[in-house]
């Protein structure tokens, strides 16, 4: 069989050793006699698996202790509500960056419950960049000030983070958490949904500093509150425990693997020989702006929709799998997350040169 490679933005591509240790446990964990998917959430065994789980994710992330980390349902979207009604609690105000898809959607929830002020937006360049912020027109009285850290679509990425004074940064990190190590005292609330660096769709992770808890809006709904969840510990209902335990699997790996300065050397190396073909590629182009590109998520078109189609089909024959851009922007897309083996990189490189030979010759 072909080997497969799975580019896939979400749900995406787990580490095997990962998935081969929750097939051994499957139908029988820790001696147990159940899998935790039948386990109460109640019980000793899931208790270990949340807390460590929670453990090492503060350890390779490191969380301060003034910070709370959640693990929610409702994935990332759900955020776009809890954030404003949890946050936007004082002066009904918030500055929003628009760069994309996730913060345009964002925006219009947050718009629901008080005034948005856009301080920027790359919509008038197709979304290729991040756009240059002027902190003049920052609000000075907002309520939290609000960025996706990382574009899955179209591929962009903060190299320098807002300095937003005393305003609490929220940072929607769903398709760059755990990519590489980040200051997260810096941030008022980080949150992410799973099915990309972290684990299977199902759990969303919120970080966030203590002091932005317990200040929600009146007559909040009591499963929109993070008091609810910070005070029970995640479980105030049944929490996603398998995707909580897969999720687990994935921070030991990363552990095992160096930590995140390590995966970020990693990564570095898989985006650099990709871009380096890109860039000298006579048939194929990445529309980003190279310093705004992407550690994880590369777009990258031919200009020929044909071509594109033609692409797409022949290396998903070649076990490449999952290399169509996004519907609202086209072209081809290659998600290289921290499961990604610098082979897979490697074989799409190679496999890439020699479609282009082929184009050229036809």
């Amino acid at each position: 069989m072909t080997e497969i490679y799975n580019f896939s933005a979400g749900p995406a591509v787990l580490p095997k050793e990962v998935l081969q240790k929750a097939a051994d446990e499957l139908l029988n964990y820790n001696g147990s006699g159940m899998s935790v998917m039948e386990m109460s959430h109640r019980s000793a065994d899931f208790k270990n698996i949340i807390d460590s789980a929670e453990s090492n994710l503060r350890q390779i992330m490191g969380i301060p202790e003034n910070y709370k980390v959640l693990f929610l349902q409702g994935g990332a979207s759900l955020q776009f509500a809890m954030i404003p009604l949890n946050l936007m609690n004082k002066n009904k105000k918030a500055d929003y960056v628009h760069t994309g898809q996730w913060s345009k959607k964002a925006i219009a929830e947050a718009k629901k419950f008080g005034d948005v002020n856009i301080v920027a937006s790359s919509e008038g360049d197709n979304y290729t960049n991040i756009p240059k912020l002027d902190p003049a027109i920052f609000s000075e009285d907002a309520d939290y000030f609000y960025i996706v850290s990382n574009n899955t679509i179209y591929g962009t990425t903060y190299n320098d983070l807002p300095d937003t004074g005393n305003v609490p940064l929220v940072a929607d990190m769903s398709s760059n958490i755990l990519s590489e190590p980040i200051d997260v005292s810096k941030f008022g609330v980080i949150f992410a949904g799973a099915q990309k660096n972290i684990g299977p769709a199902g759990v969303t992770i919120v970080i966030i500093r203590e002091d932005l808890v317990g200040n929600a809006v009146d007559n909040i709904p009591t499963m929109l509150n993070y008091k609810t969840h910070a005070d029970a510990g995640s479980m105030f209902n049944t929490p996603p425990c398998y995707s909580i335990y897969m999720a687990g699997l994935v921070f030991a790996w990363i552990k095992q693997k160096g930590g995140l300065a390590q995966v970020k050397k990693i990564n570095e190396v898989k985006a650099n020989m990709l871009y380096d073909y890109l860039d000298n590629s006579k048939l194929f182009s990445s529309p980003v702006q190279k310093e705004n590109r992407s550690l994880m998520n590369i777009p990258f078109v031919t200009g020929n929709e044909e071509i594109d189609a033609k692409f797409i089909k022949e290396a998903s024959a070649r076990g490449l799998k999952t290399l169509k851009g996004h519907r609202t922007v086209g072209g081809m897309r290659a998600s290289i997350y921290n499961a990604m083996p610098i082979e897979g990189v490697k074989a799409l490189v190679e496999f890439m040169k020699e479609f282009e030979k082929e184009v050229g010759n036809a």
